[in-house]
């Protein structure tokens, strides 16, 4: 169900609350938040569009209206899957999918969770495998997600057949610089770290009422 942006009152430790998400994602994405003039041309081109409930320039309205709130609980954080289609067609060079990146990283720490589970769950298991292994493992992959998000049974009736036709193996294939992509991971563990170092304050939920933007 599409969500309504509404102009809310916020007191001041709710105001200090929001101003301080939007300062974060700015910083951790390298974007103006206000360089964004809504043309719609990322909704326009994104192949998710349709099962959204706030359009990709929307995100970036209720960050401008100071409404984070609304964004973080939107199920479109967790909908991007960064094609970055929207960034090639932004007449003004916004990179939405970096301020994606930065609201799912503060949600991640600070909250609200994403429901369903499922999208999160997938990335961290498959950015697991690439860790352990410098690749993807599909097979560990498809168990770990399985098992994480409770899907036990999903998607095993096509192992046989993919094992049969060589499409994935039985045992994950390591690349040589595993020291190297071990080094990237522990980097980005750094910088996650440093990002998200700050105390973040409550944001209040969205009170009933008020000007639709």
């Amino acid at each position: 169900m599409p969500i309504t942006l509404r102009l809310t009152p916020a007191n001041g430790q709710e105001a200090a609350a929001r101003r301080e998400l939007t300062d974060f994602v700015e910083r951790t994405s390298g974007q103006t938040l206000a360089a964004c003039y809504q043309c719609a041309k990322c909704a326009a081109g994104c192949p998710l569009a349709a099962a959204m409930d706030l359009a990709p320039q929307q995100i970036i309205r209720a960050l401008q209206l100071g409404q984070p709130d609304l964004a973080l609980q939107s199920q479109t954080l967790w909908l991007c899957v960064g094609c970055q289609t929207c960034a090639t067609r932004c007449p003004c060079n916004v990179e939405l999918p970096r301020i994606m990146d930065a609201l799912r990283l503060w949600a991640e720490v600070h909250g609200p969770q994403p429901t369903p589970r499922d999208i999160p769950t997938f990335h961290h298991v498959f950015l697991k495998s690439v860790e352990l292994t410098g690749r993807a493992y599909e097979i560990g992959l498809i168990g770990g997600y399985n098992l994480l998000s409770r899907h036990l049974l999903s998607g095993f009736d096509l192992a046989p057949p993919m094992l049969r036709r060589g499409k994935i193996k039985l045992l994950p294939q390591r690349v040589r610089a595993r020291r190297e992509i071990a080094g990237i991971f522990r980097r980005a563990d750094e910088v996650r770290r440093q990002q998200t170092a700050a105390p973040a304050q409550k944001i209040a939920q969205p009170a009933a009422g008020g000007g639709d933007a």
